[in-house]
């Protein structure tokens, strides 16, 4: 095992190690005699991601935790795998110049792993965006500094949408201010095809929902800026909140349990998936046209 400074994927990798010593009744004394560690201060590293454990010495945890299942075991490996070698996705290396922050980096490998995502965000979901409306966005943004850095970042974009139709699709559940329905982004004709684009996904994706939240409901949970959820078969849930600068994560349990209940009470406030559905068709036809 080799020491190692933590970083979000060493961090899920011990939070699930710890979640399996748990569900096996065992404290940290009793689990590390049991697995020949020197001490409680060398299983305490591992739990906090800052020592690697290779898929040799998982086998050793596995027998003493009691983890019997296959599918469990491979799925923890994959994530030590991915905690110890910083193994890249597809997608970044394909769009490495494209990418310009470790933190983004680190959202790509999530969002690949992820089986749901939960947001209340105040633009268009970039998972649904067209490609001129992505384009205009990524111009405004003043991060890129030539059109062939905006153009290369809205390809990786789109290409993340096939998260959405992959064979285990990501669910993708979001509460949309109303306002990002309401600011013209591109044009006309532009806002046009990127509504008709989201009711087209929404109609056709089971595993897409999108509820409007409208202005007339005041001040609301995600008053302070918008946040996501993401969810995983292994490991516990994060909440990431995206800056122009990177991106930050939130991995306490007491910080997930207090957006969980925020998007719990969005979720009140807005619009339901057909009600919102109508809401954009009717705003397709009186504003976009």
């Amino acid at each position: 095992m080799v020491e190692a400074r933590p970083n979000v994927h060493r961090r899920r990798f011990g939070s699930v190690m710890r979640s399996l010593r748990r569900g096996a009744g065992l404290s940290m004394e009793e689990a590390a005699e049991r697995l020949g560690l020197s001490g409680k201060p060398a299983l305490s590293k591992i739990e906090n991601g800052k020592q690697r454990v290779s898929g040799l010495g998982l086998t050793a945890f596995f027998g003493v935790y009691g983890v019997e299942s296959e599918e469990t075991r491979t799925k923890v490996k994959a994530m030590a795998a991915l905690a110890a070698s910083g193994k890249r996705t597809n997608l970044l290396d394909q769009y490495q110049e494209a990418v310009q922050t470790d933190g983004f980096a680190d959202y790509l490998h999530l969002e690949g792993l992820a089986i749901r995502s939960d947001a209340f965000l105040q633009v268009i979901p970039g998972l649904l965006q067209t490609e001129a409306y992505a384009t205009s966005i990524v111009e405004r943004s003043q991060v890129w500094s030539s059109k062939h850095e905006v153009a290369r970042f809205v390809e990786l974009r789109l290409a993340r949408q096939a998260a959405l139709s992959r064979e285990a699709p990501l669910d993708l559940r979001c509460v949309l201010d109303e306002a990002a329905l309401h600011r013209v982004v591109g044009g006309p004709e532009v806002m046009k095809q990127q509504l008709e684009r989201l009711l087209t996904v929404t109609e056709t994706h089971s595993n897409v929902v999108i509820q409007v939240l409208p202005a007339r409901v005041g001040a609301h949970a995600g008053i302070d800026g918008p946040f996501q959820l993401l969810e995983f078969e292994v490991g516990p849930p994060i909440v990431v909140i995206e800056t122009k600068t990177t991106s930050v994560y939130f991995e306490e349990d007491g910080d997930v349990g207090r957006y969980r209940s925020a998007l719990d009470s969005l979720r009140t406030q807005a619009l339901d998936a057909q009600a919102s559905r109508r809401y954009i068709r009717e705003l397709t036809k009186d504003c976009y046209t």
